[in-house]
């Protein structure tokens, strides 16, 4: 089945892709007939305005920022694909005051970032880094001392979310007791305890580790006093977001031996690109795992989570959905029907989410007698997005008054 046809041609929506996201998705846009660029790198000031500011379609991951003063001389831009989980990068209010949709893969790289949790745990209860360290140096450092099995040891999670609690089930079956806290009332996976409060999580878990988003609530809750009340001689692991853990108290932490050791994959200050400089204050630190943020990036996931958001930016261009947004309402739309042979119109509205925007549409399509055969509504507290269907009529001129309606933010007409 060939894909379905919108009133702009397919290869004069320009599509942008930044930061070498996987060629699969690449190659799902350019089969879907949109015309497609890719950079390996992400893109800062005005270079990144220059590259994108007649895209239809920008695609980025964790190192491009996409502010107000950069959506503000992208007057063309519908979308934004967040090939990652995270959208900290993105104004996400900014975008939707514009009507510009923003989609992510929360949930495509969740294995991967629970293996290497798994993987690193492992790694600090043996010492594995520095015995490798050692022998790379010609140093035969054979010993048993400070090397633990994991077996019978206590998982402190915080978060138990999807990453949470895959790590919840691989820890199980290695035969560690696990114990999480998450602000949310969730359902423990296997023999997963719940604890009431971070502070009894923190005082009683041999290894503790943070699966929390970037939020207000979250930045800097990882601090001086809650390491200085986790067990002497246990470990802690930051695979979220930089934001989360004080990296010089967890410094101080190891310098004087009341954490064993740690692994941190994520940081306050990152590079934009590999090969760049980069510091850290747990640089040098004896038993401390550090990573590039690559928690997700294993070639399984990022082939999934380019799938996954170039599937979402196909189905909004071609169809005006916008389930898996995280900026705007979701609505979920089928295909638009036929009536002897013709394709309804489907008109799509960003709108001001305030009392009479509806009857304003209805009443622009009664004056021109244009029979209304479906329609789709969905809003949050400050944007509306309405789906219309229309009988093959004179969908232009119905666009053009929807558009002037003064609440209406950005209209788009498919067919």
């Amino acid at each position: 089945m060939s894909p379905p046809e919108t009133s702009f041609p397919k290869s004069q929506i320009e599509i942008v892709l930044l930061e070498g996201t996987h060629e699969s998705g690449t190659a799902a846009l350019v089969d879907s007939g949109f015309s497609v660029r890719t950079h390996k790198g992400a893109l800062e000031d005005k270079a990144l305005i220059t590259e994108i500011k007649r895209a239809h379609i920008v695609g980025i991951r964790s190192k491009t920022q996409l502010t107000d003063a950069v959506f503000d001389q992208c007057d063309r831009l519908l979308s934004v694909g967040c090939f990652c989980a995270g959208i900290n990068q993105v104004d996400l209010e900014s975008a939707a005051s514009r009507g510009i949709a923003v989609f992510n893969s929360p949930f495509s790289n969740t294995r991967s970032v629970a293996e290497l949790t798994i993987a690193e745990i492992i790694a600090l209860h043996r010492k594995l880094t520095a015995r490798s360290h050692a022998l790379h140096q010609g140093i035969w450092d054979k010993s048993a001392a400070g090397s633990h099995e994991v077996r019978g040891k206590t998982l402190g999670i915080i978060g138990y979310g999807h990453i949470g609690s895959q790590v919840s089930i691989l820890a199980e079956s290695l035969g560690m007791k696990v114990q999480f806290f998450d602000t949310l009332s969730k359902l423990s996976l296997g023999n997963a305890q719940s604890v009431s409060s971070i502070d009894e999580l923190v005082r009683t878990s041999d290894v503790i580790t943070i699966h929390v988003p970037d939020a207000d609530s979250t930045r800097s809750m990882f601090g001086k006093d809650q390491i200085a009340m986790m067990k002497p001689g246990a470990y802690l692991l930051n695979n979220a977001r930089g934001s989360i853990v004080d990296l010089d108290a967890m410094r101080d932490a190891i310098e004087s031996g009341h954490l064993a050791g740690a692994a941190v994959d994520v940081f306050p200050d990152e590079p934009a690109k590999s090969g760049e400089s980069f510091s850290s204050p747990l640089q040098g630190l004896d038993n401390v795992i550090l990573t590039p943020h690559v928690g997700g990036s294993t070639i399984e996931a990022q082939e999934t989570i380019s799938l996954d958001v170039a599937n979402k930016l196909t189905r909004f261009l071609n169809q005006g959905t916008t389930t898996g947004a995280v900026n705007v309402p979701e609505v979920d739309l089928p295909e638009q029907h036929r009536q002897d042979d013709q394709r309804s119109h489907r008109i799509l509205n960003f709108h001001r989410n305030v009392p009479g925007v509806l009857n304003k549409i209805h009443e622009a399509a009664a004056e021109l007698n244009i029979n209304i055969s479906g329609q789709y509504l969905q809003t949050n507290a400050q944007i509306g997005y309405l789906v219309l269907d229309a009988d093959p009529s004179n969908a232009a001129e119905l666009h053009k008054r929807i558009n002037a309606i003064e609440e209406s933010i950005r209209t788009r007409i498919l067919w």
